[in-house]
């Protein structure tokens, strides 16, 4: 390797050589995969696996490893193993829900808690309860993989509608067991999952796991069944568990093994570095970052256009994305319009008088229904941003706006969620403004003012992706709450 290690990087090597198992705790812009690389390097005498978190991230992997070391994702080796004999179902044409649901035999509506559910939402659920279990380790379907739906999310209502799925998922996974041909549409989860099942062992000298904080169950499972055999090295930032809404899972924590850190960032200056380490505290992290003292990284308002636009939430995006558009920016969206264009299309449908199967509208007979539901239910108080939105602008805006979206490689800013942003970097970031601070408590303070809320780890882990995507200057506006919020280290005191 062309550099001087660090402290940080010396210490994992001599603790690589001598074959403990590793946990490396290495925050934003650190330089992970250069470690790992160098590691490898230095004992290129040994075999070893570097699992990455999808193929981009294999395939420079491979470019910076030496040869001793295969750089794959997990579902690239499972595809290798047994996946290759399903090739003609995974490239079948795609079939809507509700008619795999026929042919599944869910022809007719049912009733759970009052609810009138149709075939199609039957369907879909059924194939999400598949998905669900695909990404567990568990080796039999049960009830906990059956999603809840809005509406009938109480125990006794998701106890029903689980006992109605459940045999019908049994049916599509057992149809998905042919190679040959089947009702289901085949998915690359599927065959990783038949390849956990049957045990995989992965030979060589050491594993070394990335992106180890969202660890899906099923690949978790997969890594640990090896620990007795070879060498286990995982990296990366528990600050940055951010999936765990969708089953992801911090293997980091509970690992046991020789645990160290990387926390000189090399992407920016000590001034962004305090900002992280502001959310890192709040988040519960075992780390604090230093910035490189030759890159001068500013925080501050900046009047400048940035060059992405970092979001909590989608209906946060998709103002945004009107903001500019209204400016005359060219705008693109990162990872697309889809998941926006589904939502307008199911509000549209809605206010239209029809039924939509989106799922996390599908429970809902009319746009009256919706919005009631997001003003007076507790439940569905995370719908009232997207229903005032569709109230304020219309579908069809929504629509229009993400028919006028470009490529990134044309666009003059780019929108992005911070889920998105995950592993991107910009020159100059800025920071939405729907990243609202907690709720005020019943308390007030010795002024008479209310109390916030505590600001939630898993909110603080999310604020610490966003404000380290930033290079040369961060404008953290929507994040400027935090200065007055009584957890906030420097309010504090601690």
């Amino acid at each position: 390797m062309s550099f001087s290690p660090t402290d940080e990087q010396a210490a994992a090597l001599e603790a690589f050589t001598k074959s403990d198992h590793l946990v490396i705790q290495a925050g934003a812009g650190t330089g992970k995969t250069t470690t790992l690389a160098f590691l490898a390097e230095q004992m290129a005498s040994r075999r070893g696996r570097y699992l990455a978190f999808n193929r981009a991230i294999a395939l420079d992997a491979a470019d910076r490893f030496p040869a001793s070391v295969q750089c794959k994702t997990a579902h690239s080796l499972a595809y290798a193993a047994l996946g290759h004999r399903y090739r003609d179902r995974l490239n079948s044409p795609r079939r809507p829900g509700w008619r795999v649901g026929q042919d599944l035999g869910l022809n007719t509506p049912a009733h759970v808690q009052g609810r009138d559910l149709m075939p199609a939402t039957l369907s879909n659920t059924v194939l999400r309860t598949v998905t669900r279990y695909c990404q567990s380790a568990d080796t039999e379907l049960a009830q906990h993989h059956v999603p809840r739906l809005r509406g009938i999310d109480g125990d006794d209502a998701h106890a029903e509608l689980a006992d109605l799925l459940l045999p019908y998922a049994a049916k599509a996974w057992d149809d998905l067991q042919s190679p040959n041909a089947g009702t289901v549409r085949f998915e690359h989860d599927h065959y990783l999952k038949m390849w956990a099942l049957t045990g995989p062992v992965l030979l060589g000298d050491f594993l070394l796991l990335d992106e180890a904080q969202d660890t899906n169950p099923v690949l978790e499972q997969v890594v640990l069944a090896q620990r007795d055999r070879t060498q286990i090295v995982m990296v990366g930032d528990s600050a940055q568990a951010i999936y765990g809404w969708r089953g992801a899972h911090d293997v980091m924590t509970g690992f046991t093994g020789h645990h160290l850190t990387l926390t000189c960032s090399f992407r920016f200056g000590p001034k962004l570095a305090a900002e992280a380490n502001r959310w890192l505290t709040l988040s519960g992290s075992p780390i604090q970052l230093t910035g490189t003292p030759d890159i001068p990284t500013t925080v501050g308002s900046h009047k400048s256009r940035p060059d992405a636009v970092l979001c909590r939430t989608n209906v946060g995006a998709v103002t945004e994305i009107l903001t500019l558009l209204d400016a005359g920016t060219t705008t693109a969206l990162a990872g697309g319009g889809g998941a926006l264009r589904a939502l307008a299309q199911a509000a549209r449908d809605l206010i239209q008088g029809r039924r939509t199967h989106h799922p996390e509208l599908v429970l809902f007979t009319t746009w009256t229904e919706l919005r009631d539901y997001a003003e007076l239910d507790p439940a569905g108080a995370d719908l009232q941003p997207f229903a005032n939105l569709v109230d304020e602008h219309g579908p069809d805006a929504i629509l229009q706006a993400v028919d006028r979206l470009v490529p990134e490689d044309r666009a003059q800013v780019t929108v992005s969620t911070a889920h998105k942003a995950k592993g991107r970097e910009w020159a100059h970031v800025r920071i939405a403004p729907d990243f609202t601070p907690p709720a005020d408590t019943d308390e007030v303070d010795a002024a008479g003012k209310p109390v916030p809320g505590p600001v939630n780890e898993s909110e603080a882990r999310l604020a610490y992706v966003a404000v380290t995507r930033a290079r040369h200057h961060l404008d953290p506006a929507g994040l400027d709450w935090i200065h007055q919020h009584p957890d906030n280290p420097a309010v504090s005191g601690l």
